[in-house]
């Protein structure tokens, strides 16, 4: 019998999770939309994206179907860009993209983040 490692299960976790929120809100689904879909509540999609729950193996399945990806893509196993992607690929792919996604990242508090995104977010408006 074999010994679980527990710090990479919980990295397994993290990353299912990470997966879901991304493609979640790719599609522009909410929490609750997701849960509606798996037959969960949100707070369960949210331990899910945080992956502080571990997802079984039939609301995988779900998952991976509710958002239009495989389960291989969800696991980290499969990883053929979705259509969609590219359009992220080819945001990061302008100068500074990278460099702004790192420093969003390392702001710690949670409303300096939300003001950068607001910020950025009122100059992206295009003039009508």
């Amino acid at each position: 019998m074999q010994v679980r490692e527990v710090g990479r299960s919980a990295g397994v976790e993290l990353a299912i999770g990470a997966r879901l929120r991304a493609r979640r809100r790719q599609l522009g689904l909410s929490q609750s939309d997701l849960a509606v879909r798996l037959g969960v509540s949100f707070q369960q999609v949210q331990k899910y994206e945080r992956g502080s729950n571990r997802v079984a193996a039939s609301t995988l399945v779900a998952a991976a179907a509710a958002l239009d990806v495989t389960v291989s893509w969800l696991v980290g196993e499969d990883s053929a860009p979705l259509e969609d992607d590219q359009d992220v690929f080819r945001a990061l792919a302008r100068p500074g993209a990278l460099e702004i996604l790192q420093a969003f990242s390392a702001i710690p508090d949670p409303r300096g983040r939300a003001a950068l995104l607001a910020l950025a977010q009122e100059m992206a408006v295009k003039p009508s």
